[in-house]
């Protein structure tokens, strides 16, 4: 071909792409709507019932909410009227990608690590979270023990459209010093044979920096530390590094803290959570109030599967004193166990932590709100979804009673919406439409 042709051959292209351009773009397609009736509809953050409200629903978001809403020609109607309605259920600190068990590990969770592969461990985190979700967890916090970023390809996963499950906090890796929370041997520290990639090891300001955006780089959207997993532990200023990398992603710090100088030493150095509260006392409690720092206290209850009685009646002790003292305390499991013989599934064995808030004598319009509001703002998820409030994200779900006056009405969720889509209906799940040949909402998620 001549040089003459090729460039009539470039401008005709060029016509016929300009007359493309001008085209008018098609019509999105217009969303679908579903109209919910509710019987009652509650609101944790006020702990107010509103009765015979519509929600309207248009494609994964709430339209408007209110009593007498005309309902659109053509759209899905749920009748839930003889049921309560609330937001979703949220699990501030829960590890979805790891189950260390009586056999074979003889509930030693090092030997999980070592059992257990990155893949086994991704299908029981999918499995997990479809079991969370049918009991009426919409938001969790999954914070590390995840091999190698399970918990991010599983967030992945449900952003993309694969799965069903709630929107997912997670952690990556947990940071700290050499070891995270273990004792390697020589050989296991330093060749990376064993226990690792269970965490990142940071001891000094260039590994803390490093391992920061080392995680953020694969996809963590909280950043969690080991406080004080050794006696020598992380320093205020250390942790004020750690907070301040962080910030540069736009993700808070959570500590996991073992200790009562370790806890003074996070709450001086402002990190956004405190977890687990069995070193916590009450000056800490107060302190935490003052500076707004949340609490997931992971609470283990004492059952026939797990636990001691005097383990759960001191942790309902010092999770009286921090409702008390005003923190902002959330509901949080720690859930990463099974006993064999057992026949709960995740979820049961989650919402049965409410044993323990119940023992602590915490009221139940407070424990609902634990379980919603304050777990909402604590994800950093309350300005997408959470209440049930024009604009943000069709998750709710419903049970027969009042859980303001009985919180174990939680215990038998009949009906789970997330991302406008019906999970559960009448007790049982249908979860059909949320599993596609493809990422149904894009690629584009990490």
């Amino acid at each position: 071909m001549t040089r003459r042709p090729r460039i009539a051959l470039a401008l005709s292209f060029l016509v016929a792409a300009a007359g493309d351009a001008q085209q008018p773009a098609p019509a999105p397609a217009p969303l679908a709507i579903t109209a919910v009736k509710t019987g009652r509809l509650v609101d944790p953050e006020t702990g107010k019932i509103s009765s015979n409200q519509v929600i309207l629903v248009e494609g994964e978001k709430i339209k408007a909410v209110g009593a007498g809403l005309a309902i659109p020609a053509g759209a899905t109607v749920i009748d839930l009227s003889d049921l309560t309605v609330l937001p979703g259920l949220v699990d501030t600190h829960t590890h979805l990608g790891l189950t260390y068990k009586d056999i074979p590990e003889h509930d030693y969770y090092y030997l999980t690590y070592v059992m257990d592969s990155t893949p086994l461990r991704a299908i029981q985190a999918a499995s997990n979270g479809i079991q969370l979700l049918n009991s009426g967890f919409t938001v969790v916090r999954d914070l590390g023990n995840n091999a190698l970023y399970t918990d991010t390809a599983h967030r992945v996963a449900i952003d993309q459209g694969w799965i069903p499950g709630p929107t997912m906090v997670n952690s990556g890796l947990i940071i700290g010093g050499r070891g995270g929370q273990f004792w390697p041997t020589p050989e296991m520290a330093k060749q990376h044979g064993i226990v690792y990639p269970e965490y990142l090891d940071a001891d000094t300001p260039d590994e803390i920096v490093k391992a920061v955006r080392e995680n953020m780089l694969f996809g963590a959207k909280v950043i969690k530390i080991c406080v004080d997993c050794k006696p020598w532990g992380y320093t205020v200023d250390e942790m004020k590094l750690f907070v301040a990398e962080a910030a540069k992603g736009g993700l808070k710090v959570a500590g996991h803290v073992q200790t009562p100088e370790g806890a003074s030493r996070a709450i001086e150095a402002g990190l956004w959570s405190i977890e687990h509260g069995f070193a916590l006392t009450e000056a800490h409690h107060k302190l935490m109030a003052q500076k707004g720092i949340f609490l997931a206290s992971t609470d283990t209850p004492f059952t026939p599967y797990h636990g001691t009685k005097e383990a759960m009646e001191k942790a309902a002790a010092q999770l009286k004193s921090a409702w008390k003292s005003g923190v902002k305390v959330t509901f949080s499991t720690d859930m990463d166990y099974y006993k064999t013989g057992n026949d709960m599934n995740r979820g049961e064995l989650t919402i049965n932590f409410l044993l323990t808030w119940k023992a602590a004598g915490i009221p139940a319009p407070d424990i609902l709100k634990a379980m919603t509001t304050t777990g909402f703002a604590c994800a950093q998820v309350e300005k997408e979804r959470g209440a049930i409030r024009p604009g943000l994200a069709a998750d709710f779900i419903a049970v027969r009673g009042n859980p303001l006056e009985d919180i174990d009405t939680l215990r038998d969720v009949r009906f789970v919406m997330k991302d406008g889509l019906v999970f559960k209906q009448g007790g049982v799940m249908t979860p059909e439409k949320f599993f596609h040949a493809g990422p149904a909402k894009g690629w584009r998620k990490r």
